[in-house]
């Protein structure tokens, strides 16, 4: 006997759609085996919340397998894939053409991923004892990394208020308090078992256990994609090489649905390639003219205070919309081309508008 159906205050939210009640039915008592996550445990944010467009997390690699009838659909319909797609995977950064235009207002650039190593549960069903175990093998495979990724790790569990603060200033660290990550189960123990790596030039960092197990990102000053993108890719691979020697372990990587990250939206590559660029045209014309040619380029644009943050004087932070059935070469690749089109339609802009 399944446990009665909750109600979705998400009304409009792709969990209302796809967990129908034959299903909540079928697949409510299902426990998954690596995590012991449920059904409802995906789906607390929908429940709780009236706010969200998706509303369901994965507590595990057996979630999208076990909760499937849920998931397949959902992920199908927000990254707009077939039911018989396969995502392919690319970091070579040879097959990148050109770069941004030097002449560009580009301030910075910054590529992250996710990662998450199998045989551990991912953040919102993730137990204690695994996420303790995934910072250890990650304390010992940051150590291995050489030249320009080496670095220090720093755990967030008895960090010293000097450390704390340097780490604040410099924009790396995540804090709690995000109501979706509290309720998902992604907070659970705080902060227990969490820290961020960073290299000596604060150019490759890995956050421990936010989110995701791994979230790694490569970052410098300026527009040059390029590095960026390369010291990504090496990054990644140095830490994957890494994790494999110490535990046998390799990331999740699904044929399907390419690297599995705790939240659906980020499936595929996981991969977020940014820039913070001056278009002081386009904030003449305002931010639905921005929005709407950054849709046609496949890009998205935000303000510059984060992932809600409002908009700050002519400053965008443009980055790839898709995730999920696009490789990485060919999303940084969008980015490069798409930034380099905005930049050349906002000296247009600026000239009609006598800027």
């Amino acid at each position: 006997m399944s446990d009665p159906m909750p109600e979705i205050q998400s009304k409009h939210s792709l969990v209302a759609k796809y967990v129908t009640a034959p299903l909540w039915e079928k697949l409510s008592g299902v426990v998954t085996k690596t995590a012991g996550f449920t059904l409802a445990k995906a789906i607390a944010c929908a429940v709780q919340f009236d706010d969200q467009h998706c509303g369901i997390y994965a507590g595990d690699w057996d979630s999208y397998k076990d909760f499937a009838e849920v998931f397949d659909p959902l992920i199908q319909e927000y990254h707009g894939i077939s039911a018989d797609a396969v995502h392919t995977s690319d970091m070579d950064v040879s097959k990148i053409q050109g770069n941004i235009d030097p002449t560009a207002p580009v301030k910075s650039t910054r590529i992250r991923v996710g990662r998450n190593i199998d045989g551990f549960g991912l953040s919102p069903g993730i137990t204690k004892d695994q996420r303790i175990n995934v910072e250890s093998l990650m304390k010992k495979a940051f150590a291995n990394l050489e030249g320009d990724l080496a670095g220090t790790y720093y755990p967030l569990t008895g960090m010293a208020e000097t450390v704390r603060q340097q780490l604040v200033d410099d924009h790396f660290l995540f804090v709690s308090g995000d109501k979706n990550l509290i309720v998902s189960g992604m907070e659970r123990d705080w902060p227990e078992g969490r820290g961020i790596f960073h290299n000596k030039d604060k150019t490759f960092l890995t956050w421990v256990n936010e989110e995701d197990q791994l979230r790694i990102i490569s970052m410098q000053k300026g527009g040059d994609v390029r590095a960026v993108f390369d010291r990504l890719a090496r990054g990644i691979k140095a830490v994957g090489d890494s994790v494999k020697a110490e535990s046998g372990s390799d990331f999740m990587l699904d044929p399907k649905y390419g690297y599995i990250h705790s939240c659906p939206t980020n499936l595929g590559t996981g991969m977020r390639a940014s820039v913070h660029i001056d278009l002081p045209g386009y904030a003449k014309q305002g931010a639905a003219v921005l929005s709407a040619r950054c849709e046609e380029l496949h890009l998205q644009p935000r303000g510059t205070r984060g992932e809600s943050g409002g908009q700050t004087g002519v400053t965008y932070d443009i980055s790839n919309k898709h995730r999920l059935g696009y490789s990485e070469v060919e999303l940084v690749q969008k980015m490069i081309d798409g930034v380099n089109m905005l930049y050349k339609e906002d000296v247009a802009l600026c000239q009609a508008h006598g800027i």
